[in-house]
């Protein structure tokens, strides 16, 4: 069954990443710690090199998070999409991640 949030987004069943999402959580987790770390390095007035690296760990951190989810997505949503047979829903799931990956180029 698919259902359509208010944002028009399309899910059907479990999520792909449903099956690392500890995984995921223990990620997020380390990355809010992160956060909190550079605030701190700020709070505490830090050489701004130093900031800045920490910044771009944290910037990596989030791109293999966002990754992860984009191929969970490819593999999973997309291709049950493709599986089902149904074009239009085969054509939403691939939109979307044509979308998501342009959002994370950007």
């Amino acid at each position: 069954m698919t259902t359509v949030n208010d944002n028009g987004e399309h899910h059907a069943g479990p999520h792909g990443y449903m099956s690392d999402k500890d995984e995921y959580l223990k990620r997020l987790r380390r990355i809010e710690g992160q956060a909190r770390g550079l605030q701190r390095m700020v709070e505490e007035e830090k050489y701004c090199i130093d900031i800045l690296t920490q910044v771009s760990a944290m910037t990596k951190a989030l791109q293999a998070v966002g990754l992860g989810l984009l191929e969970d997505h490819m593999s999973h949503c997309v291709v049950d999409a493709a599986r089902s047979g149904d074009e239009a829903e085969t054509a939403a799931k691939i939109k979307e991640a044509s979308d998501a990956i342009a959002r994370f180029t950007r």
